[in-house]
């Protein structure tokens, strides 16, 4: 009786200590090495392939994409791009373009620690750590207005951006299919095992919008299959003024951009406007 009791306890303490190590690299994170072939010159953009390091010594990887003016003298604002969980910059080159040619702003959008042709691997801490890496790079450049920079976070990346709005100045933030927390996911994707009592990445979003207090644009589609609309509503909920949300009608997880149109970039356009 005693040797099975020993046998048992050491089998849930073996899965206590196992467990949310699967869960952190099955679940949560699905880095992507990617097709470096794959640049924004393919769509005709141009672009600086940028290097920059974190303070805890890793080198990561970067497009800047220097936006449309309309006149020589034209200050652009500056979206500082968080991708989501899944693939890498390669995977967003479509996206990129379709925000180039429609909303006259710069783009540096990043890779974090182990996704595309960064060093590292991935974890809550470490996005944060390359979230504030890639906006003191911003800020080494001198081609761009440092008071105009927007933060900009879909998905995973959202938690990243509201977390960096929370430490850093930023004149305003966009987020696009945003949770509220991992533990929520977790009760929502699976609702039958006791995933949230393991789990030691948080992304708690909710808590923290509330001390956000620039512009703050949110954007969900009503179709989302992965992140639930009502998790886009509770974040807005939560955000201070001036806010505004946009429903995207019809649109899944993965193609905002695409089943929101013309009217998804006028969205983003007339909100940088009024900035």
């Amino acid at each position: 009786m005693l040797k099975r009791f020993i046998i048992y306890s050491a089998l849930i303490i073996l899965f206590i200590m196992i467990f949310p190590k699967f869960i952190e690299k099955r679940l949560i994170f699905y880095p992507d090495r990617g097709n470096h072939s794959l640049t924004p010159d393919v769509y005709g953009l141009e672009y600086d392939d940028v290097t920059f390091r974190t303070e805890d010594g890793l080198n990561l990887n970067g497009w800047f994409v220097p936006g449309k003016k309309s006149s020589s003298d034209e200050d652009l604002h500056t979206l500082l791009w968080f991708h989501g969980n899944a693939g890498n910059i390669n995977q967003r080159l479509e996206n990129i373009k379709m925000l180039h040619d429609r909303v006259p702003v710069n783009v540096f959008i990043i890779d974090y620690r182990q996704y595309g042709k960064s060093e590292g691997k991935v974890s809550e801490q470490g996005t944060y750590i390359d979230a504030g890496a890639a906006l003191t790079y911003l800020h080494s450049r001198k081609d761009i207005n440092h008071e105009k920079i927007i933060f900009f976070g879909r998905s995973l990346g959202s938690a990243v951006a509201i977390d960096l709005a929370v430490k850093e100045n930023c004149c305003a933030l966009i987020l696009e299919t945003p949770f509220t927390s991992i533990k929520e996911m977790g009760k929502e994707l699976y609702p039958l095992l006791p995933i949230s009592i393991f789990l030691r990445t948080k992304y708690d979003s909710l808590s923290k919008i509330r001390d956000v207090k620039v512009p703050t644009l949110i954007m969900h589609g009503d179709k989302d299959e992965l992140v639930p609309f009502e998790q886009g509503r509770k974040i807005y909920e939560a955000a201070n003024e001036p806010k505004e949300f946009y429903t995207i009608p019809g649109a899944n997880h993965n193609d905002t951009h695409i089943v929101g149109g013309e009217e998804y970039f006028d969205t983003i356009r007339n909100f940088v406007n009024k900035l």
